[in-house]
């Protein structure tokens, strides 16, 4: 006669191995809560680990270059950049001096957050809230920019894109790579996919 007290097979055992909690409700709770648990802080782990990445950008840069023109003219421009996190991902804000043969003195600053998106690496701009008040995308069919950033490797990317009202577009991006002391800074302009101007420079961290 056979002995149905024992398992007939060494796969009915490892199920019954697997899932001790079948005959006891409270067990199986607490099992069930565990894996909830645990799903739960590889979601977090994984949130924490796309913002991270910007951690070894932070801080704040200055530096300055000359910038010649297509007509000859020369000017120099003094440049800096602060990079900061934020609670909900992180913000960049650079500034932009211009100082004419004159003495004259031209400003500019921007500041744009970005929170993270789908893809690794890749962070979408809040530049604008929306009738929810969520922070969104700007809308570039307006004549506003449509800007996002990238971290790869040592190199951290800003990219703006503007739609020009007779259909052109232009693409600046700016490339900002660790190096000891600083940022090496790239600005690359493209206008309908040609170069139009290109400037580096040296960016020293200042904190």
């Amino acid at each position: 006669m056979p002995d149905y007290s024992a398992p007939s097979s060494p796969s009915a055992v490892a199920r019954v191995r697997a899932f001790p909690a079948v005959r006891d409700g409270v067990a199986w709770l607490r099992w069930v809560m565990l894996q909830a648990a645990m799903f739960c802080a590889a979601v977090l782990l994984l949130a924490q680990a796309a913002i991270a990445d910007i951690a070894p950008f932070v801080g704040a840069y200055t530096g300055s270059v000359i910038v010649t023109h297509a007509n000859g003219e020369s000017e120099l421009r003094d440049m800096s950049v602060t990079i900061a996190e934020a609670k909900k991902g992180f913000t960049v804000k650079w500034s932009t001096v211009t100082i004419k043969g004159d003495g004259n003195r031209k400003a500019k600053t921007y500041e744009i957050s970005f929170v993270d998106s789908d893809r690794s690496g890749i962070f979408a701009a809040a530049m604008e809230q929306n009738v929810f008040g969520h922070a969104v995308q700007m809308d570039p069919m307006k004549g506003d920019p449509y800007v996002w950033s990238r971290i790869a490797g040592d190199t951290f990317t800003v990219f703006s894109m503007f739609i020009a009202p007779n259909g052109d577009y232009e693409m600046q991006q700016y490339d900002r790579t660790l190096v000891k002391g600083g940022l090496d800074l790239k600005y690359v302009v493209h206008r309908n996919g040609e170069p139009t101007r290109m400037v580096s420079t040296f960016l020293k961290r200042q904190d």
